[in-house]
């Protein structure tokens, strides 16, 4: 069945569901750690309206570094991302242009998100909005100035346990994470949210796949970002 696209009723109410969740889980001691922006990359890109950009909360407990290893009894359904991972310097927060982003913004890393499958695929937007998009946890590799980075030149190539799985050029693929950065200050500033020095954010997906049985993912970046691995046991 073909779903319905959603209204902006139907947005606002899923991510504030997301907020008061994540409110929760502050009140019972868990810290925010950072940020996701949604729907940048391929085929999810704009899936919820044209340039609707949502957030999606990451949480300290769940940000590791690169070679952490991961339990699989942890979920129940779970797969990896390969994404790049900013570090905040200074606040950003309303209506920001690419240059703030760029000025506010300490380094990036190789990364990966890790989603964890919780809802059906056919559950509809506000739902998986209220389910902070899948997220569960990221890995984070060595933090790069940014001026280091052609990030339109990018080529992300995920392994599993060695062999290639999927490689991604971010040409055409990806939007411009500093313009990324901007929608997700301007999108966290209608619920009176900001990002701050020490978060993280990232900022899509280059390559995605699966976990289903203990294994070694890596993430290679190229000579300019580098590489990024997470293990499931």
């Amino acid at each position: 069945m073909t779903q319905q696209t959603p209204t902006p009723s139907d947005l606002h109410t899923g991510l504030s569901r997301q907020l008061e969740a994540l409110e929760e889980k502050l009140a019972a001691g868990e810290r925010l750690g950072g940020w996701k922006v949604g729907l940048t990359s391929g085929r999810a890109r704009d899936s919820m309206g044209a340039g609707f950009r949502p957030f999606g909360y990451v949480l300290e407990s769940r940000i590791f570094a690169s070679g952490a290893r991961i339990g699989l009894d942890t979920f129940e359904s779970v797969g990896v991302e390969n994404e790049c991972c900013f570090t905040m310097a200074r606040e950003l927060a309303g209506e920001v242009s690419r240059d703030d982003v760029i000025d506010a913004v300490e380094g990036v890393a190789p990364g990966f998100e890790i989603n964890e499958r919780r809802l059906p695929p056919d559950a509809p937007a506000q739902e998986r909005l209220a389910d902070d998009l899948s997220q569960w946890g990221i890995v984070a590799g060595t933090l790069r100035s940014i001026s280091e980075i052609d990030f339109e030149s990018l080529v992300v190539t995920l392994s599993r346990d060695g062999e290639a799985v999927e490689t991604v050029a971010a040409r055409g693929h990806i939007e411009d994470h500093f313009a990324s950065i901007a929608a997700l200050a301007a999108q966290l500033s209608q619920f009176g949210r900001t990002l701050r020095p020490g978060q993280r954010v990232i900022t899509g997906s280059f390559g995605r796949c699966p976990v289903t049985e203990p294994s070694g993912w890596s993430g290679d970046f190229g000579s300019g970002l580098g590489v990024v691995e997470v293990v499931f046991t």
